[in-house]
């Protein structure tokens, strides 16, 4: 378990990434597409119980913005809040499910290298 510290840094450096950092030391980038899948509101996670349940699982869903973050808002002193593309804002994710969703899926040097090329094509 973490200390529900804040990360001291959140930024964006690609359209379709997060990055984050944490007094401790530990930084990551995920993207957003991860941030959006692991959204810890009541309804996202009964899709996700239904989706597990489903014969192909691998079949997305995708809503036009649903992966577009528009803002990241604080909730008292243990969270924040992200408002999305496509006018989802109910997930509240506490510092320690956001540290933990940074952990799951963290990229590594290779996967950001990508972004790097695509973003100058």
């Amino acid at each position: 378990m973490y200390n529900k510290s804040a990360p001291k840094s959140i930024s964006k450096p690609h359209p379709s990434l997060i990055s984050a950092e944490w007094t401790d030391g530990f930084a990551a980038t995920i993207t957003l597409e991860k941030l959006r899948e692991e959204c810890p509101c009541a309804l996202c996670k009964d899709e996700r119980e239904k989706k597990s349940k489903e014969p192909f699982p691998m079949l997305k869903t995708f809503v036009t913005g649903m992966n577009e973050l528009k803002s990241l808002e604080k909730v008292g002193n243990y969270a924040l809040t992200a408002k999305w593309g496509d006018g989802h804002g109910t997930g509240i994710y506490t510092y320690d499910t956001l540290r933990e969703i940074f952990e799951k899926h963290a990229l590594k040097p290779e996967q950001l290298k990508k972004f790097e090329i695509k973003a100058n094509n």
